[in-house]
């Protein structure tokens, strides 16, 4: 009997073995939840094993949940069980480029803020208020942050004549992606944004025709652009930095989500996110909760 149930005992183990897989594992983070220990990421494809989807995750093991936010890129072990999957051995992984010009925007970014001990304090985190700005879109409109309370908002950063499609014509990209997927809700319900960061070159005409080399509908999707000094002061706000080069700019790159209440909902740094990944994060954001009494202070939702 003794060699019965030994025997018994080690075929449940080896079952339960077989049965739980692991593979390493890593995508964006859609949202975080440190009172129940979970998170929801939109993953990378794992060859062999699934496609790039949204999963949810019972965190297991050692966490630092203040350290996690919306829109940070996590790395971890993927653990299924015939009952579960779960996440363990999570971190955030550092962003890295190793192209030139992130790699000097980086290290521009380094001493500018030990120039100027109060830029890093000027950056707003996720969950504080973004303050409002003005500057002037596609059709030469004014336009102010704050009318867009009550919708979801998302902005990255451009100029016109940036010579490398990896920087920011795939920053644009992904914001074309988002109107192509989102396209009943942009305008009433999401407003894309693509700040433009040479107005010595891409003013009027010049940023009209900017716009329409990504058939951008100004109701749907702004191109702005105002003075230099106001134009730098709004990328400091999210910790982008661009300087002159040779008739070019070095600049980092920063993609933005903002919620309904005008709140920094995600700050994806660099490019080497997807668009689907920018997508899901969106759509995470507009399914939020929305306040009563932002949404009454911007325009109706559909």
């Amino acid at each position: 009997m003794k060699r019965i149930f030994l025997a018994s005992a080690c075929f449940l183990l080896a079952a339960q073995a077989w049965a739980t897989k692991q593979h390493s594992a890593q995508g964006i983070l859609l949202e975080v939840n440190p009172s129940h220990q979970s998170i929801v990421v939109s993953c990378d494809a794992i060859p062999g094993y699934m496609d790039a989807m949204v999963m949810p995750f019972t965190v297991r093991g050692q966490a630092d949940f203040k350290s996690l936010v919306p829109g940070a890129t996590v790395r971890f072990d993927m653990v299924e069980t015939k009952a579960a999957a779960y996440a363990e051995h999570l971190q955030v992984v550092e962003v890295t480029n190793h192209e030139a010009e992130p790699t000097e925007a980086g290290r521009l970014t380094f001493l500018h803020q030990a120039m100027d001990p109060t830029a890093a304090a000027k950056i707003v985190q996720v969950g504080q208020p973004v303050p409002d700005f003005t500057l002037t879109d596609q059709a030469n409109e004014t336009t102010h942050l704050s009318q867009f309370k009550g919708k979801v908002v998302a902005l990255t950063f451009a100029y016109s004549r940036c010579p490398n499609p990896n920087y920011c014509f795939r920053l644009s990209n992904n914001l074309s992606i988002l109107e192509r997927r989102f396209r009943s809700q942009v305008a009433g319900n999401l407003i894309l944004i693509t700040i433009v960061i040479d107005p010595d070159n891409d003013q009027g005409k010049a940023l009209a025709r900017f716009a329409d080399t990504w058939k951008a509908d100004p109701r749907a999707w702004r191109f702005l652009t105002g003075n230099l000094d106001d134009v730098r002061n709004i990328a400091e706000l999210f910790g982008m930095g661009f300087w002159s080069d040779e008739g070019f700019l070095t600049h980092a790159f920063h993609t933005v989500v903002i919620d309904r209440e005008g709140k920094l909902a995600a700050n994806l740094e660099g490019n080497q996110f997807t668009a689907k990944q920018l997508g899901d994060l969106v759509a995470t954001v507009m399914r939020q909760p929305v306040d009563r009494a932002s949404a009454a202070a911007g325009s109706s939702l559909p």
